[in-house]
């Protein structure tokens, strides 16, 4: 049960995304110490299309949120020692991918920081994505692509700087599955969805997608939705309110979580790496910032349809999350909401 001002919370901010038309769909999740709401709000698609009400059970795109799962992928198997944080990339590559001889190694630590020295995205990408890039833009993009791209990396002496990079998160999933001889998938789903009881968060097939998800849109028209193919692991998957409820009342409680779980969501939650003068600070996944004496942490999304925010403060024992089925734009709406949304939540 929850509180009338927490799930009040979710209609004032929420609610309105749909009420202002800035999506057909919206959805989001709040935790206040004990209290603990979800909902969603609109339709999966275009009311006058009859398409269906969205529920706490809609799928929505993580895009970029994805990556916090990566990362928390990566600290479990640290956990179980499976692979170490200061692994080189190239002890979990084939020969013909590893860099250029001479340059200074990048661990997997490096990639789930974005210390890696590693850009945004990888060179070789461009050429495919730019023909579908409002369609469908990582959907070509396949492990042989991406061994090409890391074979010629030359990363610079550290240390580096924080840099945002969908390709060394993107690697960091595809490593982690070659260590675990596993697909990124199937072994998210096994070491980190499925002991965190999140049935609803996966990379999905035509069969999830035509279940129960959102349709994204992009200025009020359908747009399809994103595959990730090799870079599965910076935007591939889709969750519902439900589950992100779930997934952030874990990073909030890590000791409720099952063997390794629990020191991976206690790991994640803490700074690794600081940012440039004046910028966040990086934990395993999240930015970290220190506002009045809390500490904050929070992830955004976005794909060609969708746009996602997940936050957290452990001080506060608060967090947030609001996904809508809306591309982000420059004025950014749903991000701002999100953001009023856990203001309020955390120092209201």
């Amino acid at each position: 049960m929850s509180r009338p001002d927490t799930a009040g919370a979710l209609l004032r901010h929420v609610r309105r995304l749909v009420d202002d038309g800035t999506a057909t769909a919206a959805a989001g999740a709040v935790i206040r110490g004990p209290d603990r709401a979800a909902a969603a709000f609109g339709h999966r698609g275009r009311p006058g299309g009859g398409a269906p009400p969205a529920g706490p059970g809609t799928l929505f795109a993580l895009g970029s949120l994805t990556k916090t799962f990566t990362t928390l992928l990566l600290a479990e198997m640290a956990a179980a020692g499976t692979v170490g944080y200061d692994d080189p990339i190239e002890t979990h590559l084939p020969p013909g991918a590893r860099p250029r001889p001479g340059s200074e190694s990048v661990t997997l630590a490096d990639l789930a920081t974005h210390s890696g020295g590693l850009p945004r995205l990888p060179a070789n990408l461009y050429a495919k994505a730019l023909r579908n890039w409002r369609g469908d833009p990582y959907a070509a993009y396949g492990p042989a692509d991406l061994h090409r791209a890391t074979a010629r990396l030359r990363p610079r002496p550290g240390p580096r700087p924080v840099r945002y990079s969908t390709f060394g998160v993107g690697l960091l999933g595809h490593l982690l599955a070659g260590a675990a001889r596993t697909p990124y998938p199937a072994l998210l789903t096994a070491r980190v969805l499925g002991p965190l009881g999140l049935d609803r968060t996966l990379v999905p097939d035509a069969a999830d997608l035509a279940a129960d998800t959102a349709t994204g849109h992009r200025r009020g028209r359908p747009v399809p939705h994103w595959r990730f193919d090799a870079l599965a692991g910076a935007g591939a998957l889709y969750s519902c309110a439900d589950d992100l409820l779930s997934y952030l009342g874990a990073l909030l409680e890590p000791a409720g979580a099952p063997g390794p779980l629990a020191e991976a969501l206690a790991v994640v939650r803490t700074r690794h790496r600081p940012g440039p003068s004046g910028r966040d600070d990086q934990a395993l996944g999240w930015d970290l910032r220190e506002i009045n004496g809390r500490t904050l942490l929070w992830h955004t999304g976005g794909t060609g349809g969708f746009t996602s925010y997940a936050a957290f403060s452990p001080d506060a024992r608060t967090a947030v999350a609001v996904l809508a089925n809306a591309t982000p734009t420059r004025a950014q709406p749903v991000l701002r909401t999100a953001r009023r949304l856990f203001r309020e939540t955390t120092f209201g």
